[in-house]
């Protein structure tokens, strides 16, 4: 589905070339663009930068991971504070008022024909490229992973978070339990669930694409302070362009090339 280098749209960015592996990237709050005609949002400089903004460090993983695996990467280029698009549309903090106490002016009385908008242009169109990458994907027979990257803060709220990284996953657990593990035995500290839930509601990427599908997957968090620089960046590329693939293997031998969720009835880590 896709050549070399970038190629831009008006809301995502395609990185890496398809080498013939299973791996699928999604990078839901990459980019820090906001439209020419909604200005700064209200927001100054510095508060855009924050993770409030976009998820500081994860651009430079997921690009340097897309090459490292020679796999595609699908990036959102615009600013999360502009429309989540890690949230279905009309959830409560699709286009946010408030962000971590900072107001988003902009975002105040909207007009449902000003929401619609932005989820035709950006939201939609994001996910639809996703939707036809998976599609020729699965039309040719092959199997696929689908990987959404995303960085959290160290700190929240004054609680310190110990989690270096976090494995999300809901309905189909199987490959975060086997990358967990994975994980854990380089000496980390790996979040299950940590520092956020995944669940029907709170995101949208990974049940759309990856659960309503049955196709493997797994949401990671990466610690925001570990990936500032790029050279946090290009170590956490390495660690994980080398420890998926391993998972990978590992589920493969376990459940097959089939990816069907299992009975959630019967297999407890379904669950």
């Amino acid at each position: 589905m896709t050549g070399t280098d970038v190629k831009e749209a008006p809301c995502f960015a395609v990185y890496g070339t398809d080498g013939g592996g299973p791996f699928v990237l999604v990078s839901d709050h990459a980019g820090r663009a906001i439209p020419p005609e909604l200005g700064d949002l209200g927001v100054s400089e510095a508060d855009r930068a924050r993770h409030i903004g976009w998820d500081i460090g994860i651009d430079g993983v997921g690009r340097a991971l897309a090459t490292k695996l020679k796999a595609v990467l699908i990036e959102q280029i615009y600013s999360r504070l502009v429309i989540d698009c890690n949230r279905a549309p009309g959830h409560r903090t699709s286009v946010v008022k408030i962000s971590d106490g900072t107001p988003v002016p902009a975002n105040q009385d909207l007009q449902p024909e000003q929401i619609a908008h932005r989820e035709n242009t950006i939201l939609h169109p994001y996910h639809a490229r996703i939707t036809q990458e998976l599609d020729a994907r699965l039309q040719a027979s092959r199997p696929t992973m689908v990987v959404a990257l995303h960085s959290f803060t160290p700190e929240m709220s004054g609680v310190k978070r110990p989690w270096q990284v976090g494995l999300l996953h809901n309905h189909d657990s199987r490959l975060a339990v086997i990358l967990m593990e994975l994980l854990r035995q380089e000496g980390l500290c790996v979040g299950d669930n940590q520092p956020y839930a995944l669940t029907d509601t709170s995101d949208y990427t990974i049940p759309k694409h990856g659960e309503k599908r049955q196709l493997p997957h797994v949401e990671i968090e990466i610690r925001q302070d570990l990936i500032e620089q790029a050279s946090g960046q290009e170590e956490w590329a390495d660690r994980l362009a080398r420890l998926l693939p391993v998972a990978w293997n590992e589920f493969c031998t376990l459940y097959g090339s089939d990816t069907a969720v299992p009975d959630q009835d019967k297999e407890g880590a379904a669950a």
